[in-house]
């Protein structure tokens, strides 16, 4: 396993992190003793990352990580959030430390090495939506460096959905130390320029303003759900549905656009089209680490040893070019343009 810098946090952080919410679902959905295995194993197999929430399982998979790390007695770096209701943005600073002090209670520990706003980020506050505004940050910051004063919490960040605009204002001007950014194969337009009438979000290159920035950047959605295996079938402990995030209008429609990477399998780029996903997201130097989110056992081992192969070569890389351009091609021709 390499480790990269998070960001100027002073951190190293395995190029895999763990994700424990309901998309692979092991520390949501899984038995304890099966949970602990997993999580053991990624630890023997380098990964010290793990990134959680207090949205996942109501809770269940902070109480399910931490009573893992305390049977193991591991010494990991974890991460959690905090997603803020309309309610709460009346009361920004009171609700983010009330939630702090609650994912630290399910958690047993004194204090977290990350903590982020799990709130996406428009340039106003968009309450029915639950997003806060740039103006709301601020008081974000300053709940968070409470929490820093208390040692309740090391370091603070982002999350990296919502106005691309607010986005590249938010990573720039915040203070945050990290962002959460969305990446994948069908959607790389965080770390890669876009195509003309590209169809989905463009952040235009967010994830190298944040570097530029010394933020340190969080892949999220590498394998945009579980699409990105090319197939729909889900594991027992997966979420039942995912909705898309910056990509198609359905988790089929994104599994159908997944297929048009089978080149990398087919010329041997890649040993399959998730070795293909994950290799893609850690080809970004910029990447301080990509999250995947696991539901058994083999799936962690499976997630390393792709890792291990290290990026894309170059060539697979210019090739993954002309797919994307072809998706705003088409995009054109369904809307008659």
């Amino acid at each position: 396993m390499r480790y990269r810098p998070l960001g100027r946090t002073g951190l190293q952080v395995s190029e895999l992190g763990f994700g424990c919410g309901a998309v692979g679902g092991i520390l949501v959905r899984g038995e304890q003793l099966t949970a602990t295995r997993v999580v053991e194993r990624a630890i023997e197999l380098g990964i010290n990352y793990f990134d959680t929430a207090r949205i996942y399982g109501d809770g269940a998979s902070e109480t399910n990580l931490g009573l893992a790390l305390q049977e193991l007695g591991a010494d990991v770096l974890v991460g959690t959030k905090v997603r803020l209701t309309a309610a709460e943005m009346e009361c920004i600073h009171e609700a983010i430390v009330e939630s702090a002090e609650g994912s630290l209670r399910r958690l047993g520990r004194e204090y977290v090495d990350l903590i982020q706003l799990h709130n996406a980020v428009g340039l106003l506050r968009q309450p029915e939506r639950e997003w806060v505004g740039l103006g709301d940050l601020e008081r974000v910051a300053q709940a968070f460096q409470t929490l820093q004063e208390q040692g309740k919490v090391r370091f603070w960040g982002i999350n990296g959905l919502g106005e691309t605009e607010a986005l590249h204002q938010a990573v720039t001007s915040s203070g945050a130390y990290t962002i959460q950014s969305c990446y994948n194969l069908l959607n790389p337009t965080a770390g890669v320029k876009a195509p003309p009438r590209f169809p989905f979000q463009d952040y235009q290159q967010l994830i190298d303003r944040a570097a530029g920035s010394q933020v340190g950047v969080i892949a999220i959605r590498v394998l945009a759900g579980g699409a990105l295996s090319g197939t729909a079938e889900r594991h027992l402990l997966g979420a039942d549905s995912v909705s898309p995030i910056a990509s198609g209008r359905s988790y089929q429609e994104d599994v159908e656009r997944a297929r048009c990477f089978a080149f990398l399998v087919e010329d041997s780029y890649a040993g399959n089209l998730v070795e293909a996903a994950i290799r893609f997201a850690i080809s970004k130097a910029e990447l301080s680490t990509a999250l995947v989110g696991f539901s058994s056992l083999e799936q962690v081992e499976q997630a390393v040893a792709c890792v291990q192969k290290g990026p894309l070569p170059a060539e697979a890389l210019g090739r993954c070019k002309e797919v994307w351009a072809s998706f705003a091609a088409d995009e054109s021709e369904e809307n008659g343009i």
